[in-house]
């Protein structure tokens, strides 16, 4: 997916991410809410959201911001975000396992895999195919 550099919420998610990577959790969690509460459409909330779920503290809290992440990438009319779906599902599924919701967690399981073809084949469409089918295994076992 192309993100525009330009955009505020984009360079605020950016910036949190460095923040991310020289260990400062907290001044990335300031940016990415700071980015969430300049977010106007839906493509800018679905982004500033899934980096907020990063930094949540609670399982609750990160689940939220999941759903809400996923919420957004699904009013969106883009054939780019699709290859954003199933990683979003499979990060609300993981959420509602560790809630111990087996119902819910198999059923974003299952629609993470359902979208998994808009994966691209690189490492990451790898990563989340493994996790996907990784996540269903645990709930059948």
């Amino acid at each position: 997916m192309q993100f525009d550099q330009n955009n505020p919420v984009i360079k605020l998610c950016s910036m949190g991410m460095e923040m991310e990577g020289k260990a400062k959790p907290e001044e990335a969690k300031r940016l990415f809410e700071l980015a969430w509460s300049k977010s106007k459409t839906d493509f800018d909330r679905f982004t500033s959201a899934h980096y907020v779920a990063r930094q949540q503290k609670t399982i609750e809290d990160k689940l939220r911001w999941d759903e809400i992440a996923l919420k957004h990438a699904l009013r969106l009319n883009d054939e780019n975000i699709k290859g954003s779906l199933p990683s979003l599902f499979l990060n609300v599924g993981k959420g509602y396992e560790d809630l111990k919701d087996k119902g819910k967690a198999i059923e974003n399981y299952n629609l993470a895999l359902r979208y998994s073809d808009a994966l691209p084949n690189n490492e990451y469409g790898d990563m989340t195919r493994n996790g996907i089918r990784n996540g269903i295994a645990r709930l059948q076992s």
